[in-house]
């Protein structure tokens, strides 16, 4: 945490350890709401919302495409919170029609990308990639 030129706490900079790899979505989403809840500066209900639920979809893809494992790391900027979820597999999320009827999704990506300020995918030289999202606050 930093102090401003007032004196008060500021939640900016602040990062959950990218050590802690998230075994499932339901982890992420926990580590999530625990990060989200103790904000010095709290975000509303639905960012609060809108913030688990990215994570929950970057989380569920890095886990089903990447063979089980990804890192998820979350930072509290002054406006907005950013997820980054890294994972081994290499292909980029890609927009889809989603399947209305049998059941293997395609919504993912665009959610995120209408709930997202920004989006971003980084591929690592080590093989895999860091898929980013900003959230506002």
């Amino acid at each position: 945490m930093s102090a401003s030129a007032t004196g008060t706490r500021t939640d900016a900079g602040r990062r959950r350890r990218p050590e802690e790899a998230a075994a499932s979505p339901g982890d992420a989403r926990a580590s999530t709401r625990d990060f989200l809840d103790h904000l010095v500066q709290a975000v509303t209900a639905q960012a609060a919302d809108d913030v688990v639920l990215v994570v929950s979809e970057l989380a569920t893809n890095a886990l089903r495409h990447g063979g089980g494992s990804c890192t998820l790391t979350l930072t509290a900027h002054v406006d907005g919170i950013e997820v980054a979820v890294q994972g081994p597999s290499p292909h980029a999320p890609r927009t889809r029609t989603p399947d209305l009827r049998g059941g293997s999704g395609g919504f993912g990506w665009s959610m995120v990308n209408h709930l997202a300020q920004a989006t971003a995918v980084n591929h690592q030289t080590t093989g895999g990639k860091t898929v980013s999202a900003l959230l506002p606050r």
